[in-house]
């Protein structure tokens, strides 16, 4: 990590592209992830049409000292937000504390200029930022020492017979970005079912275009139909699944067990050293879920700062959003198709 004599000295930079040293630096420094990568802001810009800055802070000899990846995510119906970074769970300023302040300070700046009435810098790490902090999501994560054989042995005896009992049922599951057809197929019917806009095709092509192989799709099937997906990412050692779908006429035989152990044993020969299930609300469902694989919690902080003396918020679900999502479950799922990926790039 580079080391900052007189931080006074530093110059941010605002870029409409991260520079080519960009990843190199960030993937040096602690609580990097993969969403710190130029190929997300890439990927959110190229897909999505969303303004995206890079900010840099420099020495006066230009070697880079600090980070933060943003993106504005604009609408009359939902707001105006800058985002470290959106339709992710981190991003947040890389590099010294004093860099990392001078960085957020630089973001609150862009922030006025835009006209935004929130930041969010979504952090793993408390970090010495004198910004509101918000602790309302948790990660999940699970440490894979040992090899495949020993992480699956050290489950209780109740989840490995939910595992097998899936895959004797007949799911079984593959891997490759030729899949993603198939992934986007369940997705898509999953998230319509649960009365929420999905991200578009187009997206998740940019991000396996930008990504490569850091990218894993998974998809679990039942003979040649598909049934169940995950889609995540590699970074700072670990894996996250950040999309996971499963279609409900095949709860029975619960394919997600199947593709979720898998997909574990795939990503721990391939030298991940932690399986992280991305976030997630205290005590929800989904929570439990991520807690029965034996992880551990990890609390996110997410800083945010906002103009006025009343905070702002991303959309958040009741209200309006319950009727709304009440109405998406009864669409077809072609019509979600076609209309949800509009609606989806505007919810960070």
């Amino acid at each position: 990590m580079t080391m900052i004599a007189d931080v006074a000295s530093l110059r941010i930079d605002r870029q409409g592209d991260p520079s080519p040293d960009w990843d190199a630096f960030a993937l040096r420094q602690p609580g990097v992830t993969a969403f710190h990568r130029a190929a997300w802001l890439r990927s959110v810009k190229s897909a999505l049409g969303h303004r995206i800055i890079a900010l840099e802070a420099r020495t006066p000899d230009g070697t880079l000292a600090g980070i933060l990846p943003l993106a504005q995510v604009k609408s009359v119906v939902f707001g105006n937000f800058l985002m470290s970074v959106p339709f992710a769970s981190y991003g947040g300023p890389l590099g010294s504390a004093e860099v990392s302040q001078q960085l957020a300070d630089e973001a609150i700046a862009i922030g006025r200029e835009l006209g935004c009435s929130l930041l969010e810098l979504r952090g793993r790490a408390l970090l010495p930022l004198s910004l509101e902090v918000s602790t309302r999501k948790l990660t999940v994560v699970l440490p894979l020492d040992g090899g495949a054989e020993a992480v699956f042995k050290r489950f209780d005896s109740k989840l490995r017979s939910q595992v097998r009992r899936s895959e004797r049922e007949g799911a079984t599951v593959r891997f490759g970005a030729e899949l993603l057809d198939d992934f986007y197929a369940v997705f898509s019917q999953h998230m319509r079912d649960l009365g929420t806009p999905a991200l578009g095709y187009h997206f998740f092509e940019a991000l396996l275009a930008h990504y490569g192989d850091d990218m894993v799709i998974a998809v679990a099937y039942l003979g040649d139909r598909p049934i169940a997906c995950g889609a995540g990412f590699f970074g700072g050692g670990e894996f996250e699944i950040t999309w996971a779908s499963a279609l409900r006429e095949f709860k029975k035989i619960s394919p997600n067990m199947a593709l979720y152990w898998r997909l574990m044993e795939h990503v721990i020969n391939r030298g991940a050293q932690a399986f992280n299930f991305g976030r997630c609300s205290d005590g929800s469902n989904t929570h439990k879920f991520k807690r029965q694989w034996g992880g551990h919690d990890e609390l996110l902080y997410w800083y945010q700062w906002h103009p006025g003396s009343s905070p702002a918020s991303t959309p958040a679900p009741g209200g309006a959003f319950s009727v709304a999502e009440a109405i998406w479950q009864r669409l077809p799922v072609p019509v979600t198709r076609l209309v949800g990926p509009h609606v989806a790039r505007l919810l960070p």
